[in-house]
């Protein structure tokens, strides 16, 4: 995972286990760290050793997708507010995968991609620590 994508509130894995970054920093020699949390630990380790989250019909129902259309090619998932939509292509091409708001295509596979365009968008933060979601997430 490339250390510049990172936010603050991001969710990542280490260790197979899901965690929000609480904290990012750089030491003398410019190598980059994290603080990350869940409700069992906070660990300080190097950015390089966290994985990113793909994004999962799992997770899309966490974050408040619900599916709403299905067939051999895509399966699709929007949130309440009706300009917000998720696109699964079940092809080996992947060419409409990702994101869709107001119909705009935003290819991203990963939950801290979806999570730093939400903020970027809106300039908020869509699924952040203070969030209630990350009460069935953090764990």
């Amino acid at each position: 995972m490339n250390a510049e994508d990172m936010k603050i509130n991001n969710l990542v894995e280490y260790k197979n286990q899901t965690y929000v970054i609480s904290e990012i920093f750089q030491n003398n020699q410019k190598d980059y760290f994290v603080k990350i949390e869940n409700d069992i630990q906070d660990l300080f380790i190097p950015a390089k050793n966290v994985k990113p989250i793909q994004i999962t019909e799992e997770w899309l129902q966490k974050f408040g997708f619900s599916k709403i259309y299905k067939s051999d090619q895509i399966i699709r998932y929007e949130r309440p507010e009706e300009f917000i939509k998720y696109d699964i292509e079940l092809s080996s091409k992947k060419i409409t995968e990702g994101l869709k708001i107001y119909g705009n295509l935003i290819k991203c596979k990963y939950i801290h991609e979806f999570q730093n365009i939400f903020s970027s968008l809106f300039g908020q933060e869509s699924f952040s620590l203070n969030n209630p979601i990350l009460s069935t997430v953090r764990s």
